[in-house]
């Protein structure tokens, strides 16, 4: 079973990648545990700020959510077989430790979303 310190050292890996692109980006929730992102300029359905990615500790793993490979189904075909087993879903990555090659691909495909998703027409948008 993972110690609170590998959670705690987990999370922190993948909230500092988040970090990186925090100051282009609206830092929903920032607290122990629990670090969201939303987009500056577009919005979900009922006008909140679009949803992006997190990083979450939960009881058994820390998670992590992207959404625009959920809204970029084409992103997926990049995501090699050693990542993929780490996904729960169709947007979201459970570690209970990472490993460097996790965070170079993780990294990588985030760096990609975030650019992807700003061209995505939105069925909502006029």
């Amino acid at each position: 079973m993972p110690t609170a310190a590998a959670f705690s050292e987990t999370f922190a890996t993948l909230r500092g990648m988040l970090d990186k692109h925090a100051r282009k980006l609206l830092v929903q929730v920032d607290k122990p545990g629990d670090y969201q992102l939303c987009s500056t300029s577009q919005t979900d359905r009922i006008g909140r700020p679009l949803f992006l990615a997190a990083v979450q500790t939960k009881k058994t793993y820390v998670s992590f959510h992207l959404m625009p490979i959920y809204m970029c189904p084409d992103l997926m075909k990049e995501i090699t077989p050693l990542l993929k087993k780490r996904m729960q879903g169709k947007a979201c990555f459970n570690f209970t430790t990472i490993e460097p090659a996790h965070v170079k691909e993780l990294s990588a495909l985030t760096r990609k979303a975030l650019v992807r998703i700003k061209t995505v027409k939105l069925p909502w948008e006029r």
